[in-house]
């Protein structure tokens, strides 16, 4: 790609990023005529005419119908998002607004993070997509047992950076609080400091020559897929599904199926998401995905962290969207999520 850049002149480059503009702000095909009435009045409609079709012989373009205008390639998102892209100035407004709806009072983290997607719809015209801190590099701070009935039992998972799950637990018979205890002290003993995925996959080990707790102590290691381990789509976010269905990209019935079928299957976006990475911005662009569900789409993320773990922040939609600004949108967001989070380490939050 960056041999690709090195080679195109700069009237070329000039040219893609004049009609990428248009294209993203009107959804209609750019004609020569256009771009030099409107973004560079000093050359000819057959020069610049000239220069699309020399891009679209390199990939950049391509050209819906033969009389039509062209249209941005995936490649040339790429280069345009990679080499031309100039991140947009968010106004304070929009920082305010994002601040003060992340930060709302006595929310817990899932409340914290689904409002954090809606607030991304509502300010990008997408898809906002937000997936919880994933536990499994989370070091065990603690591990608590608390009876909230004479058969259930809550397990109380925090990690280090201040965050924690719960899990009910079905018993056969009322424990003794003494009995809770006792086990909860060998617990802790035995698996703090620990990641939890590291738990998960010693945990008979560790505790086998553990006795005295009979079938309770059994139960608590038959359960630890659920008490070390969340489910694959666990702390996935949508919001905005209507955001999307009024553009144009959509108005095919097959493209709309399949934008509905990643949202109502959480498990698609969640493997998509958990694959990524890298960290901090990603911006993955129609075929640049493994899935299939969302070639049509691109996705804008960041990473926001609490602690050493990590969740996802971002934005889908169509690949004609306004990068500029979304970049902008996601990385800011991101950041605030963080100091949010990073905020409350003093104070136990709870995913569920």
């Amino acid at each position: 790609m960056k041999k690709l850049f090195e080679k195109l002149s700069d009237r070329e480059r000039e040219v893609l990023a004049s009609l990428i503009t248009q294209y993203i702000a009107s959804a209609d095909p750019v004609g020569s005529r256009l771009i030099a009435n409107k973004f560079m009045t000093d050359l000819s409609s057959a020069t610049i005419r000239n220069t699309l079709q020399d891009l679209e012989e390199q990939g950049l373009l391509k050209q819906p119908h033969t009389s039509a205008g062209r249209v941005p390639t995936d490649l040339g998102y790429r280069f345009y998002v990679d080499f031309l892209l100039q991140p947009e100035e968010l106004s304070q407004e929009i920082k305010d607004e994002i601040k003060s709806k992340i930060l709302k009072e006595g929310q817990g983290i899932n409340e914290i993070l689904g409002q954090t997607c809606r607030v991304l719809s509502d300010i990008t015209k997408q898809l906002g997509v937000t997936m919880a801190p994933k536990f499994d590099a989370g070091i065990l701070k603690r591990f608590e047992l608390i009876p909230i009935a004479e058969d259930r039992l809550m397990a109380v998972v925090v990690v280090r950076s201040g965050l924690a799950r719960s899990v009910i637990i079905e018993i056969e018979a009322a424990v003794s609080d003494s009995i809770l205890t006792e086990l909860e002290q060998v617990l802790n003993e035995r698996l703090t400091g620990l990641t939890l995925g590291e738990i998960r996959k010693t945990v008979v080990q560790r505790l086998a020559d553990v006795s005295g707790h009979g079938k309770l102590l059994n139960l608590l290691i038959d359960s630890k897929d659920n008490i070390w381990t969340e489910s694959e789509d666990s702390g996935l976010h949508l919001s905005g599904a209507g955001q999307l269905v009024t553009k144009p990209e959509f108005a095919s019935q097959e493209k709309l199926s399949e934008l509905l079928k990643v949202m109502e299957n959480g498990k698609i976006l969640s493997d998509f998401l958990n694959q990524q990475e890298e960290e901090g911005l990603l911006i993955t662009i129609g075929n640049e995905s493994k899935f299939s569900e969302v070639l049509n789409c691109s996705l804008v993320t960041s990473s926001y962290r609490v602690g050493n773990i990590k969740g996802t922040v971002g934005i889908i939609g169509p690949t004609r969207m306004p990068y500029s600004q979304l970049v902008s949108v996601v990385e800011y967001t991101a950041r605030t999520i963080s100091e949010t989070l990073s905020g409350l380490n003093k104070n136990d939050r709870r995913l569920n």
